[in-house]
């Protein structure tokens, strides 16, 4: 019986009436706290033409956020390879690794993180706009930084500056290629809920051994609002459920406050969604989360989890995670 590793992914929220800037602040406070808490490591997402996230550009955010802490592990969760050239990726992440050795995560993901005419602007051509070719441009992105495939470029920083390398998923598609090349796969539970016991069931199936591990290791990221009761942390959640609705419906705005949320006149299809998307997650007082936490962990069987707390005030933020810390992740073990 071990303690599970509780890391974090966070999004930069951004709250009605307040600017990326601020949500930018908050993230590296956020940052700041849970690592003085104990967290694990520290993951910002890529999206764009999302007017409530302000994590568009991983790199950058990790850059700062890795200056502002010391020991905590930081990186991306995650760099959606379409979007970009490996060779940048290599070089962006071996910069990252070169200036904090032993502390960066390089997720990478396989979706695009937003609409195709955004990843289109991304790109700038259509090709490889879709996923078929992320297996090679994954496999190059490796090379990059380990040379065994010598070829006329070196990525500098990059080549033996390699940080660690996860896959993401919310299919089976990553799950099995991670299993198949021996890496740490994370699966995104908090808002493909209904896949992720197949996918971790073909990760574990197809997985393995490589330089990198010996035996599978999966973390589930989770959706998680800690609050002193069960009735304010469903209220602090409101905003998160409000936003995922807006985003799918094609109408993404900034981060609703819960007044304004519980407002909202949902239709009782609506309703339904929402009530879809937080099936399976960590809401509630601390008693309450620690008893999800326990399920999901059965069920699952990770080896770590990662938080994601999308509340529209970073003082309730702050304060899920201190609850989860103090309150919730001593009681959380897993048989081994």
């Amino acid at each position: 019986m071990i303690d599970v590793p509780l890391s974090v992914l966070d999004l930069a929220p951004v709250a009605a009436g307040t600017t990326a800037g601020e949500a930018l602040r908050h993230t590296t406070e956020l940052a700041r706290r849970t690592e003085e808490l104990g967290y694990q490591r520290f993951w910002v997402a890529e999206h764009h033409n999302m007017p409530a996230i302000a994590s568009s550009a991983p790199p950058v955010v990790i850059a700062h956020l890795a200056a502002a802490t010391s020991t905590i592990r930081v990186g991306s969760g995650g760099v959606m390879l379409p979007n970009h050239a490996p060779l940048v990726v290599a070089e962006q992440f071996g910069t990252l690794e070169a200036l904090h050795p032993g502390r960066i995560d390089l997720g990478i993901g396989r979706a695009p993180g937003t609409d195709q005419v955004t990843a289109l602007a991304l790109r700038r051509t259509m090709e490889g706009l879709s996923a078929e070719n992320f297996p090679q441009e994954f496999a190059d992105l490796v090379n990059y930084f380990t040379g065994e495939r010598p070829g006329p470029i070196t990525a500098s920083p990059g080549r033996g500056d390699m940080p660690e390398v996860w896959l993401l998923g919310s299919s089976g598609f990553s799950a099995q290629l991670a299993g198949l090349l021996g890496l740490p796969f994370s699966f995104a539970h908090h808002f493909s809920s209904t896949n992720t016991l197949p996918a971790l069931a073909l990760y574990r199936q197809n997985f393995r051994p490589s330089r990198w591990l010996e035996k599978p290791y999966a973390m589930v990221a989770v959706n998680a609002v800690c609050a002193d009761t069960d009735e304010r942390a469903q209220w602090l959640a409101g905003p998160a459920a409000l936003s995922f609705l807006r985003l799918r419906s094609g109408r993404p705005e900034p981060l609703a406050s819960p007044e304004d949320a519980a407002a909202y006149p949902y239709t009782e299809a609506e309703r339904l969604f929402t009530r879809e998307r937080m099936n399976g997650q960590a809401m509630g007082s601390p008693e309450t989360v620690r008893r999800q936490l326990t399920e999901l962990l059965e069920r699952t069987g990770a080896d770590e989890l990662m938080l994601t707390t999308m509340v529209y005030d970073i003082a309730d933020r702050v304060r899920s995670f201190e609850l989860i810390a103090e309150h919730v992740a001593g009681g959380l073990r897993q048989d081994r």
